[in-house]
């Protein structure tokens, strides 16, 4: 089975530094949703490269290879030179996680030219997934929002299930966590 994570951007979640407590539970919400579908079969996980969920599930993915090392990771891109424009510690960042993946790719081999690009890129993360996984709250929009009506729509007419973690289920995640790690 292969696997479409996405869901909000770092900023959308408040979170502007890599040491923030909101990092920690939603990678630990993410293992362990990804631990339930390599139950089901998991093979690859395929992730966009967007600061946030996107590059935090590189890291988990990445660190859950050591314990699944058949558990696959690759991180498409809508386009050509995605990164280009974020500053020296973003595209330091982009580069480490896509050092992590087992494949890198892009969906257009051109420079960002239009939306279409990023149309192209949804389809073509639905016709080379068997379902998704968004980190997303419909009460609480963001960008994935986006990518949540596509799969919704698309889930309407093939049989493409999908996860949603929305801020309930990462509320009770973080107290899980918060368990987990108090002494």
């Amino acid at each position: 089975m292969n696997l479409w994570v996405t869901g909000y951007r770092s900023y959308e979640l408040g979170v502007f530094n890599s040491k923030d407590k909101k990092v920690e539970v939603i990678k630990y919400a993410l293992q362990k949703k990804i631990l339930e579908k390599i139950d089901e079969g998991l093979e690859w996980v395929i992730t966009g490269a967007q600061m946030g969920i996107e590059q935090w599930t590189c890291e988990v993915v990445a660190e859950m290879k050591k314990e699944y090392p058949e558990l696959k990771l690759a991180i498409m891109m809508p386009y050509s030179e995605f990164a280009e424009n974020w500053n020296e510690a973003n595209q330091e960042s982009f580069s480490i996680r896509c050092s992590l993946a087992d494949f890198v790719g892009e969906v257009s081999k051109e420079k960002y030219k239009s939306p279409m690009q990023l149309k192209n890129y949804q389809n073509f993360m639905l016709d080379h997934t068997d379902q998704a996984m968004l980190i997303y709250d419909p009460e609480h929009e963001g960008k994935t929002k986006y990518d949540y009506e596509m799969i919704k729509k698309y889930g309407e007419q093939e049989d493409y299930p999908y996860d949603l973690v929305d801020m309930y289920q990462l509320q009770e995640f973080a107290e899980m966590y918060q368990e987990k790690h108090s002494f």
